[in-house]
């Protein structure tokens, strides 16, 4: 992780040259660990994020729409009190160390000035953030309270002295000397000999002709502030960020940034957003694929049922030569043999000793109307759970494709209207119900062509946004997104250009389970011909005058270079 010394000096100056006398306007806690401020700049408003979490700890502005709790937390009211019109009046890193202070100035309802001090301890699992009175020196109160029972050496709770980590044995990097530097560094020797450097930038030290000239150049281009802030990417995901050039990654895509908070944030948002979407959905992941365990099991058994009773027609026969060969049973009988009148051969039928032959071909006759019966109701229980295993199966192909938290709350609802997850409101908290966002994608002509992420953005987007004029397409017989093709008045699937089809084929096929197949089958269908059963659950149509395209999943180029906006379609 990069956020060293280093990086808290750069990101120390960058705010301090934007935020210094800035005025907080609001205080949120998106997050258990973490603050978020509204600040009015001489540039503008900004929203400064402050992280406590142990593998995002952080300070930083941030572009990102954080959704904040219906009911704000103690903790963050208390900062509103404290915060709220409060102005910056300094802001500087401590030392070498990866603790950043901001003093404020702020009056109270008296009038009288106060001055605190906000401390951002960006230290792993040990960060924190600490609000402190200036002229007591006191805690106001922290985000993570530290009792004696957690740290016998610092205590972090409200009315304690507030007291800096205890000092390391280690030469701050800011203070090195030639000295303090021997030949052949070694990237260990380096990191416990020089406080504040990241194991990345131990690495880069050891490696350079002399360490102490690589260090001090690239303090100098945060100094004078030449130096550019970038990300080391790895097959498109986050693996190292700084503000210098890090040589054992120059095999891996790079991507600079304008300012140090842009790159921060890309880098924690990208990390982050994987892994809390990925430990979101395992919950849902599970109920899903629990019912579709179970689902698939049942379908089993009523197909061995509906197989079985089948063979009903052999109760129908017996019945028929019990029937006509009373005189040929003996009382008593376990079975009997008689010649079957159908084909001339003899047959074995078998018989309940307690029972006359008659009593013996009234219960075949009985066996026989049941089966009949039991043959058309678990052809409807086995259509009805087919039904649901593919209904669940998209519910599954929307979660493993699913990027933001949003998404992964809209399929949540979803099951819980379909009745596989229960959901516990909090009493008097109703949640909002946001407008659909699809994807929208533009193809080689002009044309918009829009996609469902799930199956009420897909019911959505079939039932309710397409006219009867669109082309909607879908892959054959596997899961995924409903694909709207716009069409203008007087367009039609027959005079469309071939390449127009070919191309909303393959991006539905992108758009699916088959993603990563070749050769896939995809529907397209004038929505005229689309209809939604009464009943069905979310995303399930049918449809006739379909013709068929086989594509290979593919975006359209551009999108293959850039992430795909997720724009919203009112």
């Amino acid at each position: 992780m990069a956020f060293d010394g280093i990086i808290t000096c750069g990101i120390a100056r960058e705010l301090e040259d934007l935020l210094l006398l800035g005025k907080i306007e609001k205080v949120y806690q998106p997050g258990q660990e973490e603050l978020l401020l509204h600040i009015h700049t001489k540039r503008g408003n900004v929203r400064l994020l402050a992280s406590a979490g142990s593998r995002s700890a952080r300070l930083a502005l941030t572009e990102e729409r954080y959704r904040n709790p219906t009911q704000p937390s103690s903790y963050c009211m208390l900062m509103r009190k404290h915060l709220q019109g409060a102005r910056i009046t300094a802001l500087r890193q401590v030392g070498s160390e990866r603790i950043i202070e901001m003093d404020l100035e702020a009056q109270t309802e008296l009038g009288f000035t106060t001055s605190k001090r906000l401390v951002v301890e960006i230290m792993g699992k040990h960060s924190n953030i600490i609000l402190i009175d200036l002229e007591s020196g006191k805690i106001i109160d922290a985000i993570k309270r530290i009792s004696i029972d957690k740290n016998r050496v610092r205590q972090l709770l409200p009315g304690v002295i507030y007291k800096y980590p205890p000092a390391q044995d280690r030469v701050p990097f800011k203070e090195v000397t030639p000295e303090d530097f021997s030949a052949n560094e070694d990237e260990r020797l380096l990191m416990n000999r020089i406080a504040g450097i990241s194991p990345a930038i131990a690495r880069e030290l050891a490696a350079a002709p002399s360490p102490y000239d690589r260090l001090q150049q690239i303090l100098a281009s945060i100094e004078n502030g030449t130096a550019a802030a970038r990300i080391y990417l790895d097959d498109g995901k986050p693996k190292e960020f700084h503000l210098t050039d890090l040589h054992e990654y120059e095999g891996l895509e790079e991507r600079r940034f304008e300012t140090l908070s842009a790159c921060i944030e890309f880098f924690y948002q990208h990390r982050e957003s994987t892994n809390t979407i990925r430990q979101k959905s395992i919950p849902l992941h599970r109920t899903v694929t629990q019912a579709i365990e179970k689902a698939a099991l049942k379908k089993q058994r009523l197909a061995e049922d509906l197989l079985r009773a089948e063979d009903s027609d052999r109760y129908r026969l017996y019945g028929e030569l019990l029937t006509a060969n009373i005189h040929a049973v003996r009382p008593g009988a376990t079975r009997v043999t008689v010649t079957n009148y159908y084909t001339g051969e003899p047959i074995e039928i078998p018989l309940s000793e307690k029972l006359s032959a008659s009593k013996n071909a009234q219960s075949y006759f009985k066996k026989y109307a049941k089966a009949k019966t039991a043959v058309k109701e678990k052809a409807v229980q086995l259509e009805e759970t087919e039904s649901d295993l593919t209904y669940l199966d998209s519910v599954l192909q929307a979660l493993e494709t699913a990027d933001t938290e949003e998404q992964l709350d809209e399929i949540r609802d979803e099951l819980v209207e379909t009745g596989y997850l229960r959901y516990h409101a909090k009493p008097g908290v109703r949640r909002k119900k946001a407008k659909p966002q699809l994807q929208e994608y533009t193809l080689s002509d002009g044309h918009k062509l829009l996609v469902g992420r799930n199956n009420k953005e897909n019911d959505y987007l079939s039932m309710r946004l397409a006219a009867k004029t669109d082309l909607w397409f879908h892959t054959k017989n596997i899961p995924g997104s409903h694909v709207l093709l716009k069409l203008e008045k007087g367009e039609n699937r027959d005079n469309l250009a071939p390449q127009i089809l070919q191309e909303a084929a393959e991006i539905a096929a992108w758009h699916s389970k088959a993603k990563n197949s070749a050769h896939v089958e995809v529907d397209c269908v004038p929505v005229r011909y689309l209809h939604k059963p009464n009943g069905a659950k979310p995303g399930m149509v049918i449809f006739t005058n379909n013709e068929t395209y086989t594509v290979d999943p593919k975006l359209p180029a551009t999108e293959q270079e850039a992430e795909v906006d997720h724009t919203p379609v009112q």
